[in-house]
């Protein structure tokens, strides 16, 4: 899956635990009738994905849906949601720059009509 827009916020780097589990969050808004601004995290050594990326830059992130159970103490099962990026992709860099540049198309005076044809050849073509 893909989510498009432009960046809105792109956060700092985290890391958690002894494990060094890293995680760094970006903001996206969509460009539709109703823009939605969709936080999507990227983890682990896909955070360096967005160091090269800027407030304001149009942008598409390839995704991944992530679901998960938890159990409080309560007894009571949670579940939880989370839209993690695994790719990221400057739309401007992808967009043309132009049209593509055409050949130039001669005067219509330079065709000449043939002179060489013989009016009593028959045309074999079925139509």
């Amino acid at each position: 899956m893909e989510v498009q827009g432009k960046v809105k916020m792109i956060g700092e780097t985290q890391t958690f635990g002894n494990n060094g589990f890293r995680k760094r969050e970006i903001v996206v808004t969509t460009e539709e009738q109703y823009p939605q601004h969709i936080m999507v995290e990227f983890v682990q050594d896909k955070t360096d994905l967005l160091n090269n990326y800027q407030v304001g830059q149009n942008v598409k992130i390839s995704i991944n849906l992530r679901g998960r159970e938890w159990v409080n103490p309560q007894g009571e099962t949670k579940y939880f949601n989370s839209i993690q990026g695994w790719r990221i992709e400057n739309l401007q860099a992808a967009a043309p720059q132009g049209a593509p540049d055409m050949p130039p198309v001669p005067p219509a005076d330079a065709f000449e009509p043939a002179s060489n044809l013989n009016t009593e050849d028959h045309d074999d073509l079925p139509f």
